[in-house]
């Protein structure tokens, strides 16, 4: 039995279309095969953990004997979202996807938010985080009106001048609206956008980004850690998708360099349990802005990073590393994320090496997988493989 596992989230590291990839419009999309090309892409250590050993990888070349064992694993939510994505991987599947707006959010809504909040508002549409900002940030400076949008996401985004509107008031504005974005426009998060500047050309977001998610329906791998005594610590945004619930200890970060750091200052402390990392970095500032350069580079950061961590790890440490969703840096249909599998590379001192998972069905399969390993008893969605990578 394990006494720690970290599960590191790559966000949105998709490795190639899943079946039904058509239907949300991502057919041929491959977030690893975009990048794995470029010049700045590193990845011998992943490879080494049998990242390019897994089924239906055909970019870089196969280990002969990895040291990790390592799976595919096809998405069974009806979604292709961080929140939907996260809560599948800790247990908890979405049959139903949540409500999105493409055609901006109806007015009675509006009304609403506007008579809770005491704030108009500005857009209303699908948009670019980026370009939003540009578009109707000297508006809100004259104005004061706050700038409402979404994306394919199922999301309701919050984009304030910090001048204008402080941090914390903005925070309590995404909370008002929270509280309304519930039944029919329950979206997955309400989100934050602080931004600075005085003009257009100038204007920039800020990392102090804050999401609001809806509340897991039911329980997760994280409550029945937390019920059987197991510590539970959060890295980045995992206390906001679960809003917070079964989430013993939050550690915010400012991006995936500061993950990085914490994720290593948590290998050398002492815990029994789970800490659940998430990178947000290569899905919001390479993946949705279409960056392939800055996404190869943002993995060849986490590959330099991996053999110090390894070295760290104890005896009874795993280490699982997977994504949420795709997110293909190339692909010019849209700027959303892309329907595809997901990697499910796990490595630890006394488990089993170069076992080749095959293709699983349903990201739950690392929930049930985490729990088997902390000796904590379960019942979720997917299946765990603790037994086939045990020695």
């Amino acid at each position: 039995m394990a006494k720690r596992v970290f599960l590191i989230v790559l966000d949105s590291f998709g490795i190639g279309a899943e079946p039904d990839a058509p239907q949300f419009g991502d057919a041929g999309t491959n977030t690893l095969g975009a990048i794995a090309g470029h010049s700045a892409f590193r990845g011998a250590n992943l490879g080494k953990l049998g990242l390019f050993n897994i089924d239906g990888v055909h970019c870089g070349r196969p280990y002969d004997r990895p040291l990790g064992c390592y799976a595919r694993l096809r998405e069974a939510s009806a979604g292709k979202d961080t929140t939907i994505g996260h809560w599948e991987i800790a247990g908890l599947l979405s049959p139903q996807p949540l409500p999105t707006f493409p055609d901006g959010f109806p007015q009675e809504l509006l009304d609403a938010f506007t008579q809770k909040t005491g704030y108009q508002v500005l857009c209303n549409k699908p948009y670019s985080g980026t370009e939003v900002i540009r578009d109707y940030g000297e508006e809100h400076l004259r104005t004061g009106a706050l700038i409402v949008y979404t994306s394919a996401d199922s999301v309701f985004q919050i984009a304030a001048n910090e001048a204008v509107v402080p941090v914390e008031k903005l925070y309590e504005i995404c909370a008002q609206a929270r509280e309304l974005l519930q039944g029919k426009y329950g979206v997955g998060r309400v989100i934050a956008r602080p931004f600075v500047g005085d003009k257009a050309d100038n204007f920039t977001r800020t990392s102090r980004r804050h999401d609001f998610s809806l509340v897991p329906p039911a329980d997760t791998m994280l409550d029945l850690l937390q019920a059987a005594g197991k510590a539970t610590i959060g890295v980045g945004k995992i206390h906001d998708i679960f809003a917070g619930k079964g989430v013993g200890e939050t550690i915010r970060t400012s991006g995936n360099t500061e993950g990085l750091q914490v994720t290593m200052e948590l290998a050398k402390r002492d815990f029994e349990g789970l800490a659940f990392v998430n990178l947000v970095d290569f899905d919001m500032l390479y993946g949705h802005r279409r960056d392939v350069k800055g996404y190869a580079a943002a993995i060849a950061e986490f590959d330099a990073w991996l053999p110090d961590f390894i070295e760290q790890m104890r005896p009874d440490d795993i280490l699982m590393i997977t994504a949420d969703h795709g997110c293909d840096p190339s692909y010019q249909k849209t700027t959303d994320h892309t329907r595809e599998y997901v990697p499910y590379l796990i490595y630890g001192p006394k488990l089993s090496q170069g076992v080749n998972l095959g293709t699983r069905y349903c990201f739950g399969t690392i929930a049930n997988t985490v729990c088997d390993a902390l000796g904590v008893p379960v019942c979720l969605a997917g299946c765990s493989v603790y037994d086939e990578i045990t020695r």
